[in-house]
C-alpha cells in the first residue's frame, strides 16, 4: 500500500522518535476516517513502526436484526456473523478496512499529508537538536563549494549545515571531499527551514579546542576566563586555575608546546597568547601586551584607559603586526591601551602630537599614534625610513612631518 510504504521510506533514517511517529500516522488516518464515516469514534488505528504495517479496525456493538439505531456504533448480528460466524449478540465486532476502499483520491490526499507532517517534524528536529548544541565542536564533509558559502555534511548525522566563507580563516582552503573542523555558532530557520551556520572564526571555536587539548579545562581544573581572535593570525586567552598546584598557562601549553601545536596547525598558525587571569588591572594589563616587556603603567578606571610605558625596542612588540598585539591586549582587558616610549632624556619638553593637528592632518596623526608614537620627540626618535617602513604614509609627508616636528624644538 502506497501510503504505508511512504511511512516506511520517511520514518528510515529520521530522526523522529517513536511516538511521535505513531501520533502522525494515526492523526493522518482519523482524518481519512472521518471523512468517510464522519466520525472515529469507533475506530482503532494500530501502527507498526518497526515493519510499517498498519491496520485499520471498526469497532462496534452486535445487536438482533432489525434493532440498529446507531449505524456507527452498532451492526445487526447477521451482518456481524457475516464477518465472523462465531459472533453473538452482545459482543463487540471488529471489521477490518482496507485503506483501498477509501478510494484513490483520498489515499493521495492523505499520502500529500503524511509527507508534509513529516517533513515539518524533521525540520524542527533537526532546529531543535543543534540548537541546543550551539558552541559546540563538530566534524563535517565539504560538501558543495559555492560562492559566498560551503556546504557541509555533518560526519555524525548527515545533516547540510553552512559554512560562510567569512566564518573561514584567512588561508583556509578546501575542496569538495574534504574534512573540516568548526564550531556551531547559530541556528535559525529562514522560509521555513532549519539552517545551521558554523564558524571556524568564532572564539567558541578555539575554546572547545582548548578543551580538547587540555584534560583540565574540561574537567573544571582551569577556566577560560575570556578569548580574543584576529582569526589566522593572532588570539590571546586568559586562563585561571581552581587548584593552586596547576600552572594554567604551563597546562594549556603543555610540554614543548605539545598542547597548543596542534591547535595552532588546526587554525592556519595562529599566533596564541596564553596568559594568566589575575584581577589586579596593572599586572593583567602588562601581561595582555606579552611579549613586551611594560616599564610602567598608568591607569585612569573612569575613562576605561591605561597609558603604557615601555623601552624603545619594546613599543614595536607591544603595537604588533598592523597594531594586532595592543588591539587583542585592549579587547582583552577591556582597556584602551596607549603605547608610549620612555623618554632617554626625560627631562627633555616634548609636546603631545594633538597639538600639532592645525598643521598635520589628523589621519596622519593616527598613522603615527598606531605605530606608538605619541609626541613630537616620540617621532623624531625614529629615522624617516623607519616611519616609512612602519606606516602607511608616503616618503613626502613623512619629510614634512618631521620638519614641522623639528621646528618646534629649533623655536624653543
Amino acid at each position: 500500500m502506497k501510503l504505508v510504504e511512504s511511512f516506511s521510506e520517511f520514518k528510515a533514517g529520521k530522526n523522529i522518535d517513536r511516538p511521535t511517529m505513531v501520533r502522525v500516522l494515526e492523526d493522518v488516518f482519523r482524518t481519512l476516517i472521518r471523512k468517510k464515516y464522519g466520525s472515529d469514534d469507533n475506530f482503532d488505528v494500530i501502527v507498526n513502526t518497526t515493519s510499517g504495517d498498519l491496520e485499520l479496525w471498526r469497532v462496534r456493538e452486535i445487536v438482533p436484526d432489525g434493532e440498529v439505531t446507531d449505524e456507527r456504533s452498532q451492526i445487526s448480528i447477521s451482518e456481524a456473523q457475516s464477518i465472523d460466524e462465531d459472533y453473538e449478540i452482545g459482543e463487540e465486532c471488529y471489521e477490518q478496512l482496507d485503506v483501498e476502499d477509501f478510494g484513490r483520491r483520498s489515499i493521495m490526499a492523505a499520502r500529500q499529508t503524511l509527507i508534509s507532517r513529516i517533513l515539518e517534524l524533521e525540520k524542527d528536529e533537526i532546529y531543535k537538536r543543534y540548537f541546543d548544541r550551539e558552541g559546540d565542536i563538530l566534524l563535517g564533509e565539504i560538501h558543495q563549494i559555492l560562492k559566498r558559502e560551503l556546504l557541509v555534511l555533518d560526519d555524525a548525522t548527515g545533516n547540510e549545515l553552512v559554512l560562510p566563507r567569512n566564518e573561514m580563516i584567512k588561508g583556509d582552503y578546501f575542496r569538495k571531499g574534504d574534512m573540516v573542523r568548526a564550531v556551531i555558532k547559530k541556528v535559525e530557520m529562514k522560509n521555513n527551514n532549519p539552517v545551521v551556520v558554523i564558524s571556524r572564526t568564532d572564539s567558541r571555536f578555539l575554546e572547545k579546542l582548548m578543551e580538547q587539548e587540555v584534560p583540565e579545562i574540561e574537567d573544571g581544573l582551569i577556566v577560560i576566563k575570556k578569548i580574543v581572535r584576529i582569526p589566522g593570525e593572532r588570539a590571546k586567552v586568559a586562563v585561571e586555575s581552581y587548584d593552586d598546584r596547576i600552572d594554567p598557562v604551563g597546562a594549556c601549553v603543555g610540554m614543548k608546546g605539545s598542547r597548543i601545536h596542534g591547535i595552532v596547525r588546526e587554525l592556519k598558525n595562529e599566533n596564541i597568547d596564553i596568559v594568566n587571569y589575575t584581577s589586579n588591572l596593572t599586572l593583567f594589563i602588562q601581561r595582555a601586551l606579552t611579549p613586551a616587556k611594560v616599564s610602567n603603567i598608568s591607569i585612569n578606571q573612569e575613562k576605561g584607559t591605561a597609558s603604557v610605558f615601555l623601552a624603545a625596542d619594546q613599543v614595536s612588540l607591544a603595537i604588533g603586526k598592523g597594531g594586532s598585539n595592543i588591539k587583542l591586549a585592549s579587547k582583552l582587558t577591556g582597556f584602551e591601551i596607549d603605547v608610549y616610549r620612555e623618554s632617554d632624556e626625560p627631562d627633555f619638553e616634548d609636546v603631545d602630537l594633538d597639538e600639532f593637528n592645525d598643521e598635520i592632518d589628523n589621519w596622519v596623526i593616527d598613522e603615527l599614534k598606531g605605530i606608538g608614537c605619541d609626541t613630537a620627540r616620540s617621532v623624531l626618535n625614529l629615522s624617516m625610513e623607519e616611519l616609512t617602513r612602519r606606516t602607511d604614509l608616503e616618503e613626502e609627508t613623512v619629510k614634512e612631518v618631521l620638519k614641522i616636528l623639528a621646528s618646534e624644538f629649533e623655536e624653543d
